[in-house]
């Protein structure tokens, strides 16, 4: 069909190939286009076949995946689906393809992981990616300087915020809070972050932002303290929800139904913030495809919390910020590069 959305599958799994040309052949409106074993293959076919969507493994021979993701962000850009085990050197090598121009990361199947729910998200996530209009990178980026963060000591990293700050993304959303993040000074209030990513991959992604960022970042555990200076990324496959003891703010980190196909959500995340904090807190809606957070940034907002949502022009995938805005739960539209000041502004 002349309107379906065409796909090319790189792995040099010849079964992985089967599958997504079986699993995704059934899903309407897509059609695999074609398959290579490695990326020189994978080069000429797209030169032939004109895909509007790549998914690329990360591991590969004669060449790996972040080098031809490299080459192929600065000649020939398109949506690229990073699809990984789940090592840990592959989650490493799953974000440093993020960082080079990738839009959405899903896991390869695993005991606990079928084909089918696999599929079905990547499916997803082919539909929501493949009108992005991918900017070509004239040079590799730079290398990302760690940031020496200065010492806090036991009774700083122990004082309860006032404040708390929720964030919520999905495609397109590593890049999006890494540029966030790095932007808060390292005395800003108590941030809780869900983004929409595979089990095992937030503990990488949480080591990266830490590694960059003046706030301390780590992946949340159940019951760690909400304090000063830190955030706290959900881990993936779990809820992450804010909960208070007297006048001290928790996370709990717990199991329990998808929420918009999702767990971790964010609209379990700001609902949360919306009951506990209130008044006291302040959410943010940055890029991703999907509802969720909508419903839970308008509980924050009725609660009489500040909220912001990225514009559509700095959004990769503008749908859970659009849908935020369409209901009224944005106080706020700015572009990213002014979500952190805009929020200081507003919680202070």
């Amino acid at each position: 069909m002349e309107n379906n959305i065409r796909v090319l599958v790189v792995d040099d799994s010849a079964l992985v190939r089967k599958v997504f040309v079986d699993e995704l052949s059934r899903e309407p409106g897509i059609e695999v286009v074609g398959t290579a074993p490695d990326p020189y293959v994978a080069r000429d076919k797209i030169v032939q076949l004109k895909p509007d969507v790549v998914t690329l493994d990360v591991e590969m021979p004669r060449m790996d995946g972040i080098t031809f993701l490299k080459k192929l962000m600065r000649y020939y850009p398109l949506p690229v689906i990073v699809v990984s085990s789940l090592t840990q050197r592959n989650s490493k090598l799953a974000l440093e393809a993020l960082a080079c121009g990738a839009l959405e990361v899903i896991a390869k199947p695993c005991a606990s992981y079928s084909v089918g729910d696999m599929c079905l998200q990547l499916a997803d996530k082919i539909r929501a990616v493949a009108r992005v209009k991918v900017a070509p990178r004239k040079t590799d980026s730079p290398p990302e300087a760690p940031v020496r963060k200065a010492s806090f000591g036991a009774r700083a990293m122990t004082v309860t915020t006032n404040k708390i700050i929720g964030i919520g993304a999905s495609t397109g959303g590593t890049e999006a809070l890494r540029q966030v993040l790095t932007s808060f000074p390292p005395n800003s209030p108590g941030i809780l972050v869900v983004q929409h990513m595979p089990a095992q991959f937030t503990t990488s992604f949480a080591q990266r932002l830490d590694s960059l960022c003046e706030v301390r970042v780590k992946e949340a555990q159940d019951g760690d303290s909400v304090v000063n200076g830190q955030v706290l990324i959900a881990p993936g496959n779990f809820h992450m929800l804010l909960k208070r003891s007297g006048a001290r703010y928790y996370v709990q980190v717990k199991q329990g139904p998808l929420v918009h196909h999702q767990r971790p959500s964010v609209d379990v995340l700001f609902k949360s913030v919306a009951d506990y904090a209130g008044a006291n807190s302040l959410g943010i809606i940055l890029t991703g495809m999907g509802a969720d957070g909508a419903d839970g940034l308008l509980r924050m907002k009725h609660a009489g919390a500040h909220t912001i949502a990225q514009d559509e022009k700095s959004c990769v995938v503008f749908g859970m910020p659009r849908e935020a805005i369409k209901i009224g739960a944005v106080d706020r539209i700015v572009d990213i590069a002014e979500v952190a000041q805009t929020a200081l502004n507003m919680i202070r």
